[in-house]
């Protein structure tokens, strides 16, 4: 087995997840397979939306599972050499941090109807994110943790902490950097 078959893209953590199944389709099955998170990407919007910009990074932390393992088992199923595992996935943090805890929640948006209809809240959150003051957060709702869209907010500036509050429920906050 090599290390990267003739002409397809190689599996790495920044290997963006739209690109790797345009290239590898038969690897969508075996991703399905690792989380039950990632039944969501069948709905084609979302896959258009979220797939396009998540990388394997991202959709390690949205579906909870160990990035290393994620890599490995998607390298192993195109004919690809294992690599050595990383540690830890990026997921949320376990304690909740101060600024959130002082924050008062100045908006709040509920997403998960409109991704059940297919669209996607990041424009709108990153629209309405400049509005927010010290102090003020910024309330989302979703059905699996928003990776790319905290990665997106946090490299414009924001702060951004999940938590699981429920089955398919996941609340985000948003705040101003340093505020």
């Amino acid at each position: 087995m090599s290390g990267k078959r003739e002409g397809l893209p190689e599996i790495t953590p920044e290997t963006r997840l739209a690109a790797l199944l345009e290239a590898l389709p038969e690897l969508e099955e075996t991703l399905y397979g690792l989380s039950p998170a990632y039944a969501k990407l069948k709905n084609p919007v979302l896959r258009k939306t979220v797939g396009r910009v998540a990388t394997l990074r991202q959709v390690a932390r949205v579906g909870d599972v160990p990035l290393g393992r994620l890599i490995n088992t998607l390298r192993a199923a195109a004919g690809m050499e294992e690599t050595a595992e990383e540690e830890g996935n990026g997921g949320q943090g376990e304690s909740t941090p101060g600024w959130v805890g002082s924050g008062a929640v100045k908006v709040a948006l509920d997403a998960r109807p409109l991704i059940e209809q297919g669209e996607h809240p990041m424009a709108q959150v990153l629209k309405e994110l400049p509005g927010l003051a010290p102090g003020e957060l910024f309330e989302l709702l979703t059905p699996f943790l928003p990776a790319p869209l905290i990665d997106m907010a946090r490299e414009k500036g924001y702060r951004a902490w999940s938590e699981n509050v429920g089955e398919d429920q996941y609340r985000t906050l948003f705040g101003a950097a340093g505020k």
